[in-house]
């Protein structure tokens, strides 16, 4: 059962308080009722950092470093309420190498791109795994593939670590079997499919999560595949093979 963010807020605040009041009154520490606002604020600037980040990473919009920056923010803060560090509010302004942090990971996610690994013979494409490669083909960075039309082609794409976004329901899929295989250490995988659309996934995580149009496992060591009725007669179809040593994969169909 989904639970609203700011209900989910509420609860949170409300919990938090209780235990709050009940350290206080067996002497744990000291709470003064009326600085309840110093505690208060920075929780919710730890909360909406976190919301934020979970929203990019679903790509329901969010923001990696906005939502890191209030989470940071808002821990220092509570960190100094609780007399472990000393940190104000106006102390913000300390922070500002972060920036340098952001523009790093911004360098980092816009030069390294997918590669994709493509043998020619004759008139056809057959993609060599990279596993098996001689050449290195580790990067760092998200890869999202949603622009619309954007033509599906046979890749191999081997990672560090990154999410992957894939939504089918606004490419051009050619008339053939199309192999896509994504192998990371670490990193979230959410691909969406059109219904009339046939694919094979066998997808595997080392630690994580695996959900494919509703069929889930979760733990160490899983792996699941799943096939469409009409895969085998059909002449335009997707095959699938999503490897993770840590993350989620997720397939829904639109």
């Amino acid at each position: 059962m989904k639970i609203g963010f700011f209900r989910f807020l509420i609860a949170v605040l409300l919990i938090g308080f209780g235990v709050v009041l009940v350290l206080e009154n067996i002497g744990v520490m000291d709470f003064n009722g009326r600085d309840a606002w110093g505690y208060i604020y920075p929780s919710l600037f730890i909360l909406f950092g976190i919301k934020w980040m979970i929203d990019r990473m679903k790509h329901r919009g969010g923001s990696y470093a906005w939502g890191s920056f209030f989470f940071i923010f808002g821990s220092l803060l509570l960190l100094d309420r609780f007399d472990i560090i000393t940190f104000s509010f106006g102390d913000v302004f300390k922070l500002w190498p972060l920036l340098i942090i952001y523009f790093g990971f911004l360098f980092i996610g816009n030069s390294f791109k997918p590669k994709i690994i493509i043998q020619k013979k004759g008139n056809h494409e057959e993609v060599i795994d990279a596993e098996y490669s001689n050449s290195s083909f580790f990067t760092v960075g998200n890869h999202e593939f949603n622009k619309p039309n954007w033509k599906v082609e046979p890749t191999t794409i081997k990672t560090l670590a990154g999410d992957f976004y894939y939504d089918f329901s606004k490419a051009y899929i050619p008339e053939k079997e199309i192999p896509i295989t994504v192998n990371a250490l670490a990193g979230d995988v959410h691909i969406l499919i059109p219904e009339n659309i046939e694919f094979q996934i066998k997808a595997s995580v080392k630690a994580g999560d695996i959900d494919i149009v509703g069929q889930t496992v979760d733990g160490i060591n899983r792996s699941l595949s799943y096939v469409t009725p009409n895969y085998d007669t059909a002449t335009r179809k997707l095959n699938f093979t999503l490897k993770l040593k840590a993350g989620s994969i997720r397939v829904d169909l639109v």
